[in-house]
């Protein structure tokens, strides 16, 4: 299985014992395995990664970015917010220009996404009607968003109204439903058994099997036609279903994009490639398979369920307006003519073009980030208007954008 963040390595350095854990959050997620039992394993990656007093995505500590755990696409560089934006403003063209045009960034971090994006945009007719509305869980981060973009020059962009209020334009999440809890499952002697997170007798988590904690498991499975072989290991999101039907709810009329890494349910299941499922941790720009180290200080994702996000748009009332890779959607929003443009600008100098050229190849990379999935659903769309996102296929690859 290829991990698909950049710039990580599978041979860390000897030594991480200085990343430490967060002690409080230890014990805490002690008291509560020993006094109610061995919990789900979604309820330990609920804690560690947000638990309000010590939870990964609720520390101050980087986290995305070179000085943190792992980079996500806008934090590589900005030409990805640019590309963005002309998705943007072409989703604002086809629905006859609503002002306002509200992006809604679901895990906007420190605002690497929205300045990229916002700045691209203040060239464009879409200048004057673009509101911006970060969603973020942790106060810190959405100070220092706010900051950068005072500094940008950006800040009047910021939408204040209420998070829940209705709006015409664009829900946005990159890489947010790889860090949603999943259940961890496995085939024994063929049955559906649940892994859960118990305490050893020398203090430390370890994993136990119980029966599943709830029918939605192999009803999930069920319903996507997987039957896991035996010793498999797999992985069930089944919090996606509230995520996007919340995160969509507020939207009256626009698109819903997301972009993770994952793939349809039969090869997110395919026992020959995943036998022991998908979760991996990521620390320092290192990506290992033991969730139980660095406890609130390691990053912990899963490969996103693609049919498992079909079906739960369909459910929250959206259309599946197609679904590409992050290649193919860059390709289609003219990413190489853009390339060309920044090469013959006399502006450009030798290292920013190098810097740009390296960040393409990432972004780019069948092997890597250009697997991502660019998955494009929308509420009140209308019939027939065509995104340039969706309309490039890579040579070679079969089928229309929407697989």
């Amino acid at each position: 299985m290829t991990d698909l963040r950049p710039e990580l390595r599978r041979d860390g350095p000897t030594d991480l014992s200085d990343v430490g854990e967060d002690t409080a959050l230890v014990e805490r997620i002690r008291d509560e395995a020993r006094r109610s039992g061995p919990m789900p394993f979604a309820r330990f990656m609920d804690l560690v990664l947000y638990d309000p007093d010590g939870g990964y995505y609720r520390s101050h500590d980087a986290r995305p970015g070179r000085g943190g755990d792992f980079l996500t696409a806008p934090e590589l560089h900005p030409i990805f917010g640019e590309m963005l934006a002309r998705a943007v403003v072409q989703a604002w063209e086809r629905l006859e220009r609503p002002d306002p045009f509200i992006v809604v960034e679901h895990g906007a971090g420190e605002g690497a996404l929205a300045t990229s994006l916002l700045d691209a945009v203040r060239v464009t007719p879409l200048a004057g009607s673009i509101r911006y509305r970060p969603v973020e869980v942790d106060e810190g981060r959405m100070r220092a968003l706010r900051d950068r973009l005072e500094t940008a020059g950006l800040a009047d962009r910021l939408e204040g109204g209420p998070p829940d209020a209705p709006f015409d334009g664009i829900v946005l999440a990159n890489e947010v439903l790889d860090a949603l809890p999943v259940h961890r499952v496995r085939q024994v002697a063929g049955e559906l058994r649940e892994l859960a997170v118990a305490v050893r007798a020398d203090g430390a988590f370890g994993e136990v099997e119980i029966a599943p904690s709830t029918a939605a498991l192999a009803e999930r499975l069920a319903a996507e036609e997987i039957e896991l072989v035996e010793g498999q290991t797999a992985e069930i999101c089944l919090v996606l279903d509230d995520w996007i039907a919340r995160a969509s709810a507020p939207l009256r009329r626009g698109l819903v994009l997301l972009i993770d890494y994952g793939a349809i349910a039969a090869e997110l299941y395919d026992p020959m490639r995943r036998r022991g499922g998908t979760l991996r941790a990521y620390v320092r720009h290192q990506v290992h398979d033991d969730p139980y180290r660095f406890v609130g200080r390691q990053d912990l994702t899963a490969h996103v369920d693609v049919t498992a996000v079909q079906r739960a748009a369909v459910a929250a009332g959206l259309t599946t307006i197609g679904i590409t890779t992050q290649a193919e959607a860059l390709m289609g929003l003219g990413i190489e003519e853009r390339l060309r443009e920044i090469q013959a600008d006399p502006a450009t100098i030798f290292e920013d073009y190098t810097l740009l050229r390296s960040a393409l190849l990432r972004l780019l990379d069948p092997a890597a980030m250009g697997r991502f999935r660019f998955m494009v659903f929308g509420r009140d769309w209308p019939a027939g208007a065509g995104l340039d996102m969706l309309g490039y296929r890579l040579p070679g690859r079969p089928g229309r954008p929407t697989d």
